[in-house]
């Protein structure tokens, strides 16, 4: 068993909102929250927690209970910070879906968690309410999602949320339970959904223990800390996503950085948010880092006021890792987490450089194991391994799903990540990946569910789905059997349109499609994706050939 090399800490066992916003002191009156379209448009910490107060009595008056679910479906903006600490720190659990996700995958979501409310960002509205109607999910459970500073009339019939703040003088004296002891770690605050190692999306059930040890872990991780110089932050990430939201709104709260949020991701736009606001540090996926050095936008805007980038999410090349901190003169540092880690699990001091691509150390309170082929735990170092971890940032389990949280957990608190790793010196490095999961720009791609999608076209009998990697990039591709008996046989690209019209477009079969006699099969009817990934690695060149890349 390896242990973490930093001292242990103190976690707090209480509320998310009294971590952060500690009775002892007076929140800021300095914007934290920032609209990076329009900085008019801001919220401090004093105003936060204000809101927060009019939004949780808001759900109480509404007669919503504790450990009831209150889902965004949005693209970024400044008030969703609000709706995840009200949510969470009134007791109740927030959940985030996919501003990109299809109504259906909406709709599954949805089925999965039982919404009270579901707030829709205007420009979802259509998808929104289609997804609600398959989940059976009554509209007047539904609210538009506006991002302006008012309430907004909707065509739609929809009220707006800001229907749901109570009014400052009543909500001024609301106060959460501080959740003292063992509360705090069993109170669900957020259900974040990921494929975990295998199958369909499940609801990662995430503590306010977990929550609060990840972003304490964090900092004194990276900072030693705190922050020895004035920081800025730019959020383009994802809000619904576990990496934005550990950094964007937890602890970006508890050290009181500015953080510019980006509504939407173009590359231009992070360019010239960076320049704009002298952005000393970003939290990315390696995709825009593939940008950062290939594109030639890059070289019409001033970088220099960023000092370091943290890259997870994905795999980041050591070339490139060095590469970047060449050319830009700045510090590129990889981490590791899962949502079933509440984010991080591995990570580096702030401003350490390194060269070998190692994914960090592991984080304060944290222990790994790893574990051989037969289920040894391996005792020497420099040898590969399923990754196993435990720590007080590790999931409660999957939200209503027994069966998947005893599939990837064992007793005593050890996660089963399914990622292979090797350590030397305390440095950890993810060598392979056992866990069948895709990762396409950062972003979760479960095969089954896409073999689902595919089996439900009437000429396809079996299919097989595995990541490919076309011009660095990985991507989904399908091995499909089509029906013996078919007279209308579809073509490739027939089924990569059938498919991409089921879900969002990082799941869509960019990778391609190729027919084949049989999936290969364990006698168990388990798919061998050992095979298939070979099949994948067999035909990079001909996808290549046939694929320009997308950057």
């Amino acid at each position: 068993m390896y242990t973490s090399p930093y001292t242990s800490l103190d976690i707090p066992k209480c509320n998310i909102l009294s971590y952060l916003f500690p009775q002892s002191t007076i929140p800021s009156e300095q914007p934290i929250w920032i609209n990076a379209d329009d900085t008019s448009d801001a919220i401090s910490p004093a105003q936060m927690l204000l809101l927060i107060k009019r939004f949780a009595l808001g759900l109480q008056w509404l007669g919503i209970a504790e450990q009831e679910t209150i889902m965004v479906f949005s693209s970024n903006h400044i008030y969703t910070p609000l709706v995840y600490l009200a949510a969470a720190g009134s007791k109740r659990c927030f959940t985030g879906a996919s501003p990109a996700s299809t109504a259906r995958e909406v709709a599954q979501q949805m089925s999965s968690v039982q919404p009270a409310i579901v707030l829709v960002h205007d420009s979802l509205l259509e998808t929104g309410m289609v997804a609600a109607k398959q989940a059976n999910i009554p509209l007047d459970r539904l609210f538009v999602f506006s991002d302006k500073g008012h309430v907004k009339t909707s065509t739609s019939g929809l009220r707006d949320w800001r229907t749901i703040l109570a009014p400052e003088d009543k909500a001024a004296s609301w106060q959460w339970d501080n959740l003292d002891g063992e509360l705090s770690s069993t109170t669900v605050a957020v259900i974040n959904f990921s494929s975990g190692t295998t199958g369909v999306p499940k609801g990662v059930c995430i503590t306010h223990q977990n929550l609060i040890a990840n972003t304490a872990q964090t900092i004194s991780s990276q900072y030693r800390g705190a922050p020895t110089s004035p920081e800025r932050w730019l959020a383009f990430l994802p809000l619904y996503h576990a990496y934005s939201q550990l950094f964007t709104i937890n602890i970006a709260c508890k050290l009181q950085v500015p953080v510019y949020i980006m509504p939407k991701f173009t590359f231009d736009g992070v360019l010239g948010h960076i320049q704009r606001f002298k952005i000393t540090a970003l939290q990315l996926v390696p995709p825009i880092l593939v940008m950062m050095a290939k594109r030639p936008e890059t070289a019409k805007y001033d970088l220099s006021s960023v000092e370091h980038v943290l890259s997870g999410a994905a795999p980041l090349s050591t070339d490139l890792q060095n590469e970047i901190m060449a050319r830009f003169n700045l510090v590129v540092s990889q981490g590791f987490g899962m949502s079933e880690t509440t984010c991080t699990a591995f990570t580096s001091p702030r401003m350490s450089k390194d060269l070998t691509g190692s994914i960090g150390y592991l984080l304060p309170n944290t222990e790994a194991r790893l574990v051989d082929e037969c289920g040894a735990e391996i005792q020497s170092e420099d040898q590969p391994g399923e990754l196993y971890l435990r720590g007080p940032q590790i999931m409660l389990g999957y939200w209503k799903n027994e069966s998947a949280t005893q599939e990837t957990t064992e007793p005593g608190g050890w996660l089963k990540t399914g990622d292979v790793a090797v350590t030397k010196g305390g440095k950890w490095w993810i060598v392979d990946r056992k866990k069948e999961l895709i990762k396409v720009n950062g972003l979760q791609v479960a095969p089954a569910e896409l073999e689902a999608v595919l089996l439900e076209h009437q000429e396809v009998a079996d299919a097989a789905v595995v990541g490919i990697v076309v011009h660095g990039e990985e991507l989904p591709r399908a091995y499909v059997v089509l029906q013996s008996n078919s007279k209308g046989k579809p073509t490739s690209q027939d089924l990569q349109d059938f498919v991409a019209q089921k879900v969002a477009k990082h799941k869509r079969l960019a990778g391609g499609i190729r027919f084949i006699e049989e999936v290969p099969k364990l006698a168990s009817g388990k798919i061998l994706r050992k095979v298939v990934r070979e099949w994948a690695k067999a035909d990079v060149r001909e996808v290549e050939s046939t694929t320009k890349s997308r950057l």
